[in-house]
């Protein structure tokens, strides 16, 4: 599409925008039959709003139903099923049309695989820390050995609007899938909202907990939270001294942590202890004796 402009700029012109297709594409390389197949039509002068139909087809001659919305910012997303009348090895494409802006077109054409199973989504731990090796494992069928996936964790979040963590890819292998991962805490834990917080909203204190999924062919499994949550745990290092930095040892404590449960112990000789395996958040240390 020609958008050279050549005309003067110190008057008023009227320029013809013309509508046009930019391209139409599966967003992945294969169509796994039973499962949705997520697609992407980026377009041109076409309007804000403007309608959109998509029709799938198969080069068998099979149909693949239809679709339609809107653009926005000329682009539409969507997906269509593919069903079990597509045969392995069939090849499938979409058509597009904007009738209003006269615009049509053909996506490219992928070929249709068996569908794909993830199953046995598993953390090696239920719990991390910092700094923690952890593995996460899955059973992926009906998909060739060596296939690449995406494996994405996310921090979860109750109201549904969970964060992506990190973007791993992993390889599935004789139906096995496995990757490493450290654990990193990159936020500041004063900023996790305490139990005494959260009940002023009438909700209750909410540590980071993660859940990953696995991207295959363009689709997401596991977001139901198959993997089950990893929770975050840290470490509290109490330091005791007077005004001239010198430690005061053997001092009783209290340590009130940010979920409200508390823990009671006692300082070394060098005025020091490490509480372990504590919630992450806000916390604060008295010493009764004091």
């Amino acid at each position: 599409m020609d958008l050279k402009y050549s005309k003067a700029t110190d008057s008023a012109h009227t320029v013809k925008l013309t509508s046009s297709l930019i391209y139409a594409a599966w967003k992945s390389g294969a169509a796994p039959i039973g499962q949705a197949a997520p697609l992407e039509v980026v377009t041109a002068f076409v309007g804000q709003g403007a309608s959109i139909k998509i029709t799938g087809k198969s080069d068998a001659g099979k149909s693949l139903g239809s679709a339609s919305g809107k653009i926005f910012n000329n682009v539409y997303v969507g997906e269509l099923t593919i069903p079990d009348s597509v045969k392995i090895g069939d090849t499938v494409y979409f058509e597009v049309d904007l009738s209003a802006n006269g615009v049509k077109g053909e996506s490219n054409h992928i070929p249709a695989v068996p569908p794909v199973e993830v199953t046995n989504m598993k953390w090696s731990a239920s719990e991390a820390r910092r700094g923690d090796i952890l593995t996460l494992s899955a059973t992926v069928k009906g998909v060739p050995d060596k296939t690449e996936v995406t494996v994405r964790i996310l921090e979860y979040d109750a109201d549904g609007g969970h964060d992506i963590t990190a973007e791993l890819p992993a390889i599935v292998d004789k139906n096995k899938l496995e990757v490493k991962w450290e654990y990193t805490y990159f936020e500041d834990v004063d900023d996790i909202a305490t139990q005494e917080e959260m009940q002023k909203y009438g909700k209750a204190y909410n540590p980071p907990e993660y859940f990953f999924v696995v991207e295959v062919y363009g689709q997401k499994h596991g977001l139901k939270q198959e993997s089950k949550l990893l929770l975050f745990k840290d470490y509290v290092d109490i330091v005791l001294t007077n005004q001239r930095n010198q430690p005061i040892p053997d001092q009783d404590y209290v340590l009130y942590l940010p979920d409200g449960s508390q823990r009671k112990g006692k300082l070394d000789k060098e005025g020091r202890a490490v509480e372990k395996n504590v919630p992450p958040g806000d916390y604060r240390v008295e010493f009764p004796n004091l």
